[in-house]
């Protein structure tokens, strides 16, 4: 598996979100019942009610995240091919642990696990009883908004950020990168993200809704390891 599907699957991860039923950036949720606006604050009040700063915004997600130890979910993916109109709807479970454990189990279309454990990637696919394993991986190429998940980067030095629709943060990389062009983060009142968008350089968009999440519940490394059963062909390094 190469570096750019893999930080695309490692900023998705991203997405931790507090409750479930959430729509992603841009959408309107069908089982939500809009709430009237409430007015306008006016005078002294004005100032304590006023919208959020993209750079205020920043700053609440990246302290939330800094005290997310581990997460796991289930998991919606829906990856739009840019320029083809044509979309690949996947389903799974998700673990994330600070530091750099990650584990995707997809179970549809096609059962695949893709792992990272340290310097050790898996991508074992057993109906084809294939895996691919790379035992010298080198996280190092990998994204800024990577970086910041794994517990070693920082949104406000790495991005430049804006408000979008909704009051979404947008984020885009200081330094050009393919794999990255925009981030959308639909965020909550305590920081979380509650749903995602991610666009590449070639216009292709990876979007994640995740439920039945499970923040700070103290996973066991040993959940991250594959273990390949005798006969799986191995591919890669």
């Amino acid at each position: 598996m190469p570096n750019s599907t893999l930080a695309a699957l490692l900023l998705a991860a991203l997405v931790l979100p507090a409750s479930e039923g959430v729509a992603a950036p841009g959408e309107a949720s069908a089982a939500t019942t809009p709430t009237p606006a409430a007015a306008p604050a006016t005078g002294p009040t004005a100032a304590l009610t006023a919208a959020p700063t993209a750079a205020g915004l920043t700053r609440k997600v990246q302290a939330f995240y800094e005290k997310t130890r581990d997460v796991e979910a289930a998991f919606t993916q829906t990856y739009v091919y840019g320029g083809l109109g044509r979309k690949l709807t996947s389903a799974g479970t998700l673990k994330v642990k600070k530091p750099g454990l990650m584990r995707w189990d997809y179970q549809s279309p096609s059962v695949k696990v893709v792992a990272v454990t340290g310097k050790r990637l898996v991508q074992y696919e057993p109906e084809e009883q294939q895996a691919w394993v790379d035992e010298a991986f080198d996280a190092t190429g990998l994204t800024a908004a990577v970086a910041f998940l794994l517990g070693t980067g920082d949104l406000a030095r790495d991005f430049t950020a804006a408000l979008g629709e909704g009051g979404a943060l947008v984020l885009r990389p200081k330094l050009a990168d393919p794999r990255v062009a925009r981030v959308t983060f639909t965020v909550g009142p305590d920081g979380e993200v509650l749903a995602t968008s991610v666009i590449d350089g070639a216009g292709n968009e990876n979007r994640l809704v995740f439920s039945a999440i499970r923040r700070n519940a103290g996973l066991a490394d040993a959940a991250f390891e594959v273990k390949l059963p005798a006969g799986t062909r191995r591919v890669g390094k």
